[in-house]
């Protein structure tokens, strides 16, 4: 069975980027939000095994949104796609529990090599 998907970004170029990358790699997107509200909404309704969260995004910022999944599902699997240049928002989103951390713009492989990490 396929491992799902919860793709968070508000840059929609960036969610099709994703979802082209991780669809090749034999994962099911189930679902897209582009901000941080939606992504906790569909967190809870979608249960997906990993979600992609980018940092700055408007209504609710990713770092919130990993707090308020993590409280919901202490095990949720979350890895971080933000741009560079963000060494503080890096260690804040691990600490609030993301588990790894991808640079924009990232390279396929590394993307897949994340989510492979944490199966």
């Amino acid at each position: 069975m396929a491992k799902t998907v919860l793709i968070v970004d508000d840059a929609a170029f960036m969610r099709m980027m994703l979802k082209d990358i991780l669809t090749k790699a034999n994962y099911e997107v189930i679902g897209e939000a582009s901000n941080g509200q939606e992504a906790v909404e569909k967190y809870q309704e979608l249960k997906p095994n990993f979600v992609t969260m980018d940092i700055t995004m408007p209504i609710k910022d990713g770092i919130q949104a990993i707090k308020e999944i993590k409280k919901i599902d202490p095990s949720a699997k979350i890895i971080v796609c933000s741009a560079m240049g963000q060494q503080a928002m890096v260690i804040e989103s691990i600490q609030a529990g993301a588990k790894d951390f991808i640079v924009k713009p990232f390279q396929p492989n590394r993307v897949i090599e994340a989510l492979q990490k944490l199966e």
